[in-house]
């Protein structure tokens, strides 16, 4: 992604609607996530469908709280 795509992303709040590919766009975002213990990080499956995961979905198919999920990702 380009530098400018990638500072855009930065710019933008997370939500329940956003896709897991733009999420790992952003520095330390794939910390927060495996902290989370999101399972997808490792999936074969997901990285070919990164672009329509979005992370409401994600949080209610694996039991993940989602505000505070949002919290750490949009601080």
């Amino acid at each position: 992604m380009p530098a400018e795509k990638q500072q855009e992303a930065a710019k933008k709040a997370v939500t329940k609607e956003t896709a897991l590919a733009e999420i790992l766009q952003r520095k330390g975002a794939e910390d927060i996530l495996a902290k989370y213990e999101l399972p997808c990080l490792s999936c074969p499956f997901a990285k070919m469908e990164m672009e329509q995961l979005k992370l409401g979905f994600l949080c209610q198919q694996y039991g993940i709280d989602l505000e505070k999920l949002l919290a750490d990702l949009n601080k």
